[in-house]
């Protein structure tokens, strides 16, 4: 059983990643000409790790293209590897394996270039479980949603070779309105900004810093939120995160924000009842005087789930298809996070065990029943029945969002409970699917689309290899033969020998002591 210390900073971090406030709807602004983006996508640098890499030949596979229509590039490909770069690829029959390359027949296995891409983690724990989880599972690279010098120190130790883990894009650490969501009982650091003023400073502080975009929260008002967009712009600096409370959705995508994390918004600003949302939504407080952000974000909870209801009551067609239109037209991605909404809203469902609970430490796993009775306590019978449907609503805008043309990126929010880093993506695309988007789009979510906004090389040399077709049942992307990540290939048995040592760090892992920053493993 955790101590109530682990309990709060578990359920601080919970909440933090996974609950994005609300936006008022679109039409409460006038229609703006979209801002253009005068931030080019920089490729990430690619920094091969400092051994030597031979070359390698990945031969007879069914190469698979989720950047284009993920038919088929063709069966019994070959793809050469040298020096952590893709150098080429072809039908066998036209591609020369060089002398020397090491080569592994796939024959029978279908490869996923790139690999897998998660566009919204939060991790900080065991540097022996949590990096490994990720590349292990096909996921090449992450975008970190609450930067802090820890994510620094492995992305360095990942180029140079001496850790696996995936290529992290690491995000400022949270700016927020005041009082924020947050309070200080997590050991990780936040940024309360109260006008125009202090959100330029703290954007011009966390570019210092070595922040590869600032992360934008929950409690901002709209003249902080502006500052920071133009600061950013000033800075060459992009923006992401979560849509204030009292700024128009569709204010935000004019304004250049790269991607919109969770649904929250995007439901509230589906609504045929604007004034009274808006409304609603003005009268959202934090109360300073709660001491902890486990207190905090249960009233946020309190407070925003009776205007959800009325959100999903008064849902408007039209006004919903305006706005998605808009957030097409702009370029706008969103981040859906599926695992995290259904974790919260069908609290019936949650496992009570999992096979991949084992890779996170026990006293992590054992907290999580204790933090999610808390975030749901005081629901009523009716509560809990119009939080379900909430859930369904946010399953259908999903499919209309792909529909209307918006860039979706798979995302889970790892790091909160029931979340396991790596694993979790999976369980993500399922849900993707299960909104209504086909198996080839579900595979461009997790794989070219966060590519493409966090700037990663093409040529990376990052690839997953599976068992079965991901096209007929996107289940069958749980089906690991192999990954290659930063040209190293784990081929089956070291993958499993690789999860079997996590296993055992997992289980090793003791508590934070008492007194001490509890780490946010596994639970934000």
């Amino acid at each position: 059983m955790p101590t109530r210390r682990e309990a709060l900073a578990a359920s601080a971090a919970v909440t933090g990643g996974a609950l994005l406030a609300a936006a008022p709807a679109a039409a409460a602004v006038p229609r703006v000409t979209p801002v253009t983006p005068v931030i080019p996508v920089t490729p990430i640098p690619h920094k091969a790790p400092n051994r030597p890499h031979p070359t390698i030949a990945l031969t007879h596979a069914t190469l698979l293209n989720p950047g284009r229509d993920i038919r088929t590039s063709g069966p019994d490909h070959t793809i050469l590897i040298t020096d952590g770069r893709i150098t080429r690829t072809g039908r066998f029959a036209d591609v020369p394996i060089p002398r020397g390359a090491t080569t592994y027949d796939l024959t029978g296995k279908f490869v996923v270039p790139g690999g897998l891409v998660e566009a919204h983690v939060h991790n900080s724990g065991p540097e022996d479980v949590l990096p490994p989880l990720f590349p292990l599972n096909g996921v090449t690279a992450v975008r970190e949603m609450w930067g802090s010098p820890v994510h620094h120190e492995w992305r360095e130790k990942v180029r140079a070779g001496t850790l696996l883990g995936p290529r992290w894009v690491i995000s400022s650490p949270i700016i927020d309105g005041r009082p924020s969501i947050w309070a200080d009982d997590t050991g990780q650091r936040f940024i309360e900004v109260a006008d125009a003023a202090s959100a330029r400073r703290a954007v011009r502080e966390v570019k210092a810093g070595g922040a590869d975009f600032v992360k934008v929260y929950s409690r901002l008002s709209p003249e902080a939120y502006e500052a920071i967009a133009d600061e950013c712009r000033r800075q060459g600096l992009r923006y992401a995160g979560h849509c204030p409370d009292n700024l128009p959705i569709a204010r935000a995508s004019d304004a250049g924000q790269q991607s919109i994390e969770h649904l929250h918004a995007l439901l509230l600003a589906t609504s045929a009842r604007e004034r009274e949302i808006r409304r609603a939504l003005a009268k959202v407080r934090i109360d300073p005087a709660l001491g902890s952000s486990f207190e905090r974000y249960g009233s946020w909870f309190r407070q925003v789930h009776p205007v959800e209801w009325e959100a999903v009551r008064t849902y408007d067609v039209g006004r919903t298809r305006a706005l998605f239109d808009r957030l097409a037209a702009n370029g706008t991605r969103v981040v859906p996070t599926l695992t995290v909404h259904h974790s919260l809203e069908r609290t019936d469902q949650l496992p009570t065990d999992s096979p991949e609970f084992k890779y996170l430490p026990r006293w992590v796993t054992d907290s999580w029943p204790d933090i999610w009775a808390g975030l749901t306590a005081g629901r009523t019978a009716q509560d809990t029945a119009r939080i379900q449907r909430i859930y369904e609503h946010r399953l259908r805008l999903v499919g209309e969002l792909h529909r209307a043309g918006v860039p979706l990126a798979a995302g889970t929010d790892t790091g909160t409970g029931y979340a396991v880093p790596g694993f979790s993506v999976h369980h993500e695309m399922e849900l993707l699917a299960e909104a209504g988007l086909p198996t080839r789009d579900v595979l461009r979510a997790a794989t070219t689309e966060p590519a493409r906004m966090l700037g990663l090389p093409a040529d990376r040399a990052d690839l997953l290899v599976l068992d079965a077709d991901p096209r007929t049942d996107i289940r069958h992307t749980r089906r690991i033969d192999s990954v290659l990540v930063a040209g190293r290939y784990l081929d089956r048995a070291e993958r499993l020998r690789l999860l079997d040592d996590v296993a055992r760090a997992a289980a090793a892992s003791e508590p934070p002591a008492e007194g001490a920053p509890a780490p946010h493993v596994c639970v934000h």
